[in-house]
């Protein structure tokens, strides 16, 4: 299991175990976490899943591909740092990882 911090947009906190394969989208739906809609349910067809990653896991999390780049075109507030948590598969690797919600995903 991989510990993943979710900070929604006021500041609060939910650090949860999440199951290596799952996504982190998937992660805060099945934990309740506020915050991440997941309108397509992870299909790369919506960006109600937007996040911030934290800095420094910005390069273990990969890149975006082509298809969330064009995705994240509908997000509000996107940043360097902008993926969509859909596309963000859990591993060992990611056990800490610290993503942050926008104010909204709509």
């Amino acid at each position: 299991m991989a510990k993943i911090t979710y900070i929604e947009h006021d500041g609060t906190e939910h650090v949860v175990d999440v199951k290596p394969g799952l996504s982190v989208m998937e992660g805060a739906v099945k934990n309740n976490i506020p915050g991440i809609d997941a309108d397509c349910g992870g299909a790369c067809a919506c960006a109600t899943c937007h996040v911030y990653v934290d800095e420094a896991w910005r390069e273990k999390t990969g890149s975006s591909s082509a298809m969330e780049e064009s995705m994240l075109d509908f997000a509000e507030n996107v940043e360097a740092n902008s993926r969509l948590s859909c596309q963000i598969k859990v591993s060992d690797a990611l056990d800490g990882l610290i993503v942050r919600m926008p104010e909204s995903q709509h």
